[in-house]
């Protein structure tokens, strides 16, 4: 069973699309049993920092997110859902985040043909190619909404950039922890092989 962690925080939808068009029955829950009766877990997000920690927190859902990873099995964070594994964000001075990555997320600068928010598009660099990217050729291209991006502080777990204006690290891996700042459950053919990865782990 693959579960959709539940925080009020959008995007849980597209999400379910994508995998049931890969023949899976997800679950939509914020309920720590069954969460832990899950074989894969997906944190999905859209929408501000701060706002989402407050949620998590509001939930008792930080320490559950904690103990999920810590069992090692499969876990996928997917754009706001990356940002949230890290440590603080530019976003939302003070807030802490999971902590589960080091990093820190920061604002887009603005370029000058380029706007804020980082929105459409756009291909991909493997400096390391994941699990995530079985089968995926080198400048696919993959679906983005954001205005703040990852710097991870280990290199070595970047799987995925891009650029827009600045060096983003589009997706990253550490062990069963899987993150994608892009949205591969509205990135096409190459967003559904991403996530039929994630179900073969």
């Amino acid at each position: 069973m693959i579960a959709i962690i539940d925080y009020d925080a959008g995007n849980m939808l597209s999400v379910v699309k994508a995998l049931k068009a890969l023949g899976e029955e997800p679950v939509i829950t914020r309920d720590p049993g069954t969460l832990n009766l899950a074989d894969k877990i997906i944190l999905p997000g859209v929408g501000a920092f701060g706002d989402a920690m407050d949620k998590l927190n509001g939930y008792n859902l930080v320490p559950v997110i904690k103990d999920l990873i810590n069992s090692n099995k499969p876990f996928l964070g997917i754009c706001l859902g990356l940002q949230l594994l890290y440590e603080e964000s530019d976003e939302a001075p003070g807030a802490q985040g999971i902590g589960a990555l080091a990093g820190r997320i920061r604002r887009i600068p603005v370029g000058e043909y380029r706007k804020i928010p980082h929105m459409g598009w756009n291909s991909l660099e493997l400096p390391n190619r994941g699990r995530l990217f079985e089968g995926i050729d080198e400048g696919s291209y993959v679906y983005f909404v954001h205005s703040y991006y990852l710097d991870a502080k280990d290199r070595s777990t970047v799987t995925a950039t891009c650029d827009y204006n600045v060096r983003i690290d589009a997706s990253v891996e550490s062990g069963n922890l899987f993150a994608c700042q892009f949205h591969p459950e509205k990135s096409g053919s190459v967003g559904l092989k991403i996530l039929e990865n994630f179900i073969k782990l």
